[in-house]
């Protein structure tokens, strides 16, 4: 990755266990300084949440796991490109929004 790469994680728990700690120490990843609670930060929570209402929205819905995964497929496919420009354009306002509120929950 580079000299200059960061890891961004949510803080969640699984992210921090021992062994992730100690897989990223041994790869010489450096963690990105995040504060905890702060999902709407991170652009990929919002996806998931894209991805998991078009999934709920689905009728009939997946029943086993390989149509839950041909689901989560196709519709990951389907998420319209200016949906994820939007998330991308609105993280100044996002960052700016996480400031004022002291990194406290924010309106959106």
């Amino acid at each position: 990755m580079g000299a200059e790469f960061l890891f961004m994680d949510d803080n969640a728990r699984p992210h921090r266990a021992n062994i992730v700690d100690e897989c990223l120490q041994s790869e010489d990843i450096t963690r990105i300084d995040w504060p905890a609670y702060s999902p709407d930060l991170n652009p990929i929570e919002r996806v998931w949440d894209m991805l998991g209402r078009r999934i709920a929205a689905r009728q009939p819905p997946p029943t086993c796991l390989p149509e839950l995964r041909r689901a989560l497929l196709d519709e990951w496919c389907n998420i319209p490109q200016d949906q994820i420009d939007n998330l991308i354009l609105s993280m100044p306002r996002r960052c700016k929004a996480c400031i004022t509120s002291s990194g406290r929950h924010t309106p959106y």
